[in-house]
Protein backbone atom coordinates (compact mmCIF):
# COMPACT_ATOMS: atom_id res chain seq x y z
CA UNK A 1 0.00 0.00 0.00
CA UNK A 2 0.89 3.66 -0.58
CA UNK A 3 0.28 6.22 1.80
CA UNK A 4 -2.61 7.54 -0.26
CA UNK A 5 -4.13 4.04 -0.28
CA UNK A 6 -4.01 4.17 3.38
CA UNK A 7 -5.57 7.46 3.94
CA UNK A 8 -8.41 6.33 1.30
CA UNK A 9 -9.15 3.23 3.18
CA UNK A 10 -8.53 4.12 6.33
CA UNK A 11 -11.44 7.10 5.22
CA UNK A 12 -14.06 5.08 3.76
CA UNK A 13 -14.62 2.96 7.18
CA UNK A 14 -18.11 4.44 8.22
CA UNK A 15 -17.97 7.29 10.66
CA UNK A 16 -14.12 7.96 10.25
CA UNK A 17 -12.78 11.90 10.57
CA UNK A 18 -9.06 12.70 10.57
CA UNK A 19 -7.51 15.83 12.20
CA UNK A 20 -3.95 16.68 12.63
CA UNK A 21 -3.92 17.64 16.54
CA UNK A 22 0.28 17.13 16.46
CA UNK A 23 1.49 18.95 13.44
CA UNK A 24 1.13 18.94 10.08
CA UNK A 25 3.49 15.81 9.89
CA UNK A 26 1.00 13.37 11.59
CA UNK A 27 -3.21 12.39 10.04
CA UNK A 28 -4.76 11.26 12.50
CA UNK A 29 -7.91 9.28 12.37
CA UNK A 30 -10.91 9.01 14.61
CA UNK A 31 -13.94 7.35 15.35
CA UNK A 32 -16.55 9.56 17.85
CA UNK A 33 -13.04 11.22 18.62
CA UNK A 34 -11.16 8.44 19.24
CA UNK A 35 -8.11 7.62 17.43
CA UNK A 36 -7.17 4.50 16.16
CA UNK A 37 -5.25 4.84 13.75
CA UNK A 38 -1.98 7.56 13.14
CA UNK A 39 -0.37 8.34 9.66
CA UNK A 40 3.23 9.58 9.51
CA UNK A 41 2.96 11.92 6.76
CA UNK A 42 7.04 11.78 6.39
CA UNK A 43 9.88 14.85 7.90
CA UNK A 44 8.96 16.87 11.07
CA UNK A 45 9.50 16.24 14.55
CA UNK A 46 8.06 12.73 14.31
CA UNK A 47 11.01 11.38 11.91
CA UNK A 48 12.45 8.79 13.08
CA UNK A 49 16.63 7.31 11.86
CA UNK A 50 15.16 4.74 9.14
CA UNK A 51 12.63 7.67 7.67
CA UNK A 52 9.79 5.10 6.24
CA UNK A 53 6.69 5.29 6.05
CA UNK A 54 4.52 4.04 8.80
CA UNK A 55 1.26 4.11 10.96
CA UNK A 56 0.80 3.47 14.51
CA UNK A 57 -2.44 1.14 15.05
CA UNK A 58 -4.71 0.52 18.35
CA UNK A 59 -4.47 -3.21 18.63
CA UNK A 60 -5.24 -5.35 22.00
CA UNK A 61 -1.99 -5.87 24.07
CA UNK A 62 -2.12 -9.66 23.30
CA UNK A 63 -2.35 -8.81 19.08
CA UNK A 64 0.51 -6.60 19.37
CA UNK A 65 2.40 -8.80 20.90
CA UNK A 66 1.14 -11.58 18.17
CA UNK A 67 2.09 -9.51 15.49
CA UNK A 68 4.98 -8.32 16.62
CA UNK A 69 6.66 -11.53 16.84
CA UNK A 70 5.20 -12.67 13.44
CA UNK A 71 6.07 -10.02 11.53
CA UNK A 72 9.40 -7.54 11.41
CA UNK A 73 7.21 -4.64 9.87
CA UNK A 74 5.00 -4.37 12.68
CA UNK A 75 7.08 -2.78 16.26
CA UNK A 76 6.17 -1.34 19.31
CA UNK A 77 5.25 2.25 18.69
CA UNK A 78 7.81 4.94 18.73
CA UNK A 79 5.50 7.56 20.00
CA UNK A 80 2.34 5.89 22.02
CA UNK A 81 1.86 3.42 24.81
CA UNK A 82 3.35 0.03 23.48
CA UNK A 83 1.14 -1.92 25.08
CA UNK A 84 -1.95 -0.96 22.96
CA UNK A 85 -0.24 0.39 20.20
CA UNK A 86 2.31 -0.77 17.41
CA UNK A 87 3.98 0.82 14.27
CA UNK A 88 3.19 -0.94 11.05
CA UNK A 89 5.23 0.28 8.22
CA UNK A 90 2.97 -0.40 6.00
CA UNK A 91 5.01 -0.34 2.82
CA UNK A 92 6.22 -3.94 3.56
CA UNK A 93 3.48 -5.79 3.81
CA UNK A 94 0.70 -6.93 1.19
CA UNK A 95 -2.10 -4.58 0.94
CA UNK A 96 -4.92 -6.88 2.92
CA UNK A 97 -3.14 -7.30 5.86
CA UNK A 98 -3.03 -3.67 6.18
CA UNK A 99 -6.50 -3.22 5.60
CA UNK A 100 -7.44 -5.88 7.72
CA UNK A 101 -5.58 -4.55 10.77
CA UNK A 102 -6.93 -0.67 10.21
CA UNK A 103 -10.05 -2.13 10.17
CA UNK A 104 -9.23 -4.60 13.72
CA UNK A 105 -8.00 -1.17 14.99
CA UNK A 106 -11.30 0.57 13.83
CA UNK A 107 -13.52 -1.90 15.47
CA UNK A 108 -11.63 -2.35 18.60
CA UNK A 109 -11.85 1.28 19.07
CA UNK A 110 -15.93 0.83 18.37
CA UNK A 111 -16.43 -1.91 20.91
CA UNK A 112 -14.81 0.79 23.82
CA UNK A 113 -17.97 3.01 22.93
CA UNK A 114 -20.99 3.42 24.41
CA UNK A 115 -24.13 0.34 23.09
CA UNK A 116 -26.33 2.88 21.87
CA UNK A 117 -23.39 4.67 19.84
CA UNK A 118 -21.77 1.02 18.83
CA UNK A 119 -24.49 -0.40 16.96
CA UNK A 120 -23.70 2.74 14.47
CA UNK A 121 -20.24 0.73 13.83
CA UNK A 122 -20.33 -3.24 14.63
CA UNK A 123 -22.91 -4.82 12.89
Amino acid sequence: MNIEQVRDYTLSLYGVTEDQPFGDDILTFRLEGKIFVCLWLGGGKHDMKDSEPRLALKLSPERNIELQERFSAVTPAWHWNKKHWSDVYYEQLENALVQEWIKESYLLVASKLPKAIRQKYIQ
